[in-house]
């Protein structure tokens, strides 16, 4: 969430930021302004109130000891009715403050100065590309196909349990899956990130705070009954450990990681596109999160794009990287780098990983905050990313390492599978 003193002193430069996203926001920020410019006002009038009130009864106490009880009545008075004025006030007051941050919820972070222009996909920019992309044997199959022709995953038994979008992983795919989930754990946590297990579902403040609420496209499951959400990721669980906590300095960075099932609804979403694993509604993800000092962020940013990095060069899948155009970019992040995969039986890249600095945006909703060096608190800076989300890289190993006798395993995950081939 963007804070309010910032908007208050620089509109002009929060609309032209925000019009980087193809969002006109003058309206939207001159009613925020407008708003704090009342609560505050209110504030004022009902402090001078209390302060009014607070001087009546201490001079209410000292006519009663002068005798001077006639006086003291009429004060007694003007008491209640400052009483009952500062109860409105602190009411209305009360009613601005959560009006203000309603309209402050709807408003997105403003994107890094670096971040390109653009509305649409096709306006990001490839920052890097890496990997030899395989001339397939004549016959090469999707992975829709292959995971037939091996019995490693059912959509249609999950459709059966379920419905479309929650696949069903059977036998070496299974373990694959399983390969591949403790291997991003192991590089990750060889990377100096604590593992963590946390919850799949998060109450309503957890998903305020990260920026997933309100929830404008509907992409979030609600169980109503205890209104509750299932995580669309281990990005909320994980951050909110640390909502309302004050770190030192001398904390940061932290470096957290967690594996979890992510549940999204992708509403809307058809076509040849979204078939197979290209896009689910339950799939599963390691996560990395960094909670990190404002000066040093970027740098963080940095790093974690080199720690995808090497896991995909591991792995030996043809990769590319995109720094998002402002039309591209999630609501919370300040600056994101894609990560895509090049699926050679498709012909197309499939995205697999976004690493994200949200700056202070999540911070100011969590209260999140550390100590500095001289005591002051300051708001800390939230990062996160894939590291990695499992479905398209299942599927890029699947089409890419595919042979007429098979498909390999990457030698980096022999180990973890136990076998190095599925035919």
């Amino acid at each position: 969430m963007l804070q309010i003193a910032f908007i208050r002193e620089n509109q002009e430069k929060v609309i032209t930021a925000l019009a980087k996203r193809n969002m006109d926001a003058r309206s939207t920020v001159e009613e925020v302004v407008q708003l704090d410019e009342k609560r505050r006002a209110t504030q004022v009038e009902l402090d001078n109130t209390l302060s009014e009130s607070n001087k009546f009864s201490k001079d209410i106490g000292e006519l009663m000891k002068a005798g001077e009880k006639s006086k003291a009545e009429i004060l007694k008075a003007k008491t209640v009715l400052l009483k009952e004025k500062s109860k409105d006030l602190s009411e209305k007051a009360d009613i601005l403050a959560n009006e203000l941050t309603q309209k402050l919820y709807t408003l997105p972070n403003l994107p890094a100065d670096i971040v390109p222009e653009g509305k649409t996909p096709e306006d990001n920019v490839t920052t890097h590309q890496e990997g030899e992309i395989p001339v397939l044997h004549e016959g090469a199959q999707p992975h829709w196909d292959l995971v037939k022709k091996y019995d490693i995953i059912d959509f249609e038994l999950g459709n059966k349990i379920t419905g479309a979008g929650f696949p069903v992983y059977k036998g070496k795919g299974a373990k694959l899956q399983r390969a591949l989930i403790t291997y991003f754990l192991d590089k990750n946590t060889e990377a100096g990130y604590q593992e963590y297990q946390v919850p799949h579902l998060v109450n309503e403040a957890s998903g305020y705070g990260t920026g997933q609420l309100p929830d404008k496209e509907g992409q979030m499951y609600h169980s109503t009954v205890d209104d509750l959400y299932l995580i669309p990721t281990a990005e909320v669980p994980v951050t909110n450990l640390f909502r309302d906590v004050i770190l030192n300095e001398n904390e940061l960075p932290i470096l957290c990681t967690a594996y979890t099932p992510c549940f999204r609804r992708e509403a809307g979403s058809y076509g040849a596109h979204v078939r197979g694993l290209n896009r689910l509604h339950q799939f599963d993800k390691v996560e990395i999160v960094r909670i990190d000092h404002p000066e040093k962020s970027y740098e963080a940013l940095e790093g974690m794009v080199e720690h995808v990095k090497s896991i995909l060069q591991e792995l030996k899948l043809p990769y590319r990287i995109l720094r998002l155009c402002g039309g591209d970019m999630g609501f919370a992040s300040a600056l994101t780098y894609d990560f895509e995969v090049f699926s050679t039986a498709q012909d197309r890249w499939l995205e697999i990983s976004s690493v994200s600095n949200f700056e202070t945006f999540q911070s100011q909703r969590l209260k999140l905050r550390y100590r500095d060096q001289n005591g002051k608190t300051q708001l800390a800076h939230t990062l996160n990313g894939s590291s990695l989300a499992l479905p398209r890289v299942l599927a890029g190993i699947l089409e890419n390492y595919q042979t007429p006798e098979g498909i390999v395993i990457p030698e980096v995950l022999r180990k973890y599978t136990g076998f190095d081939m599925i035919d």
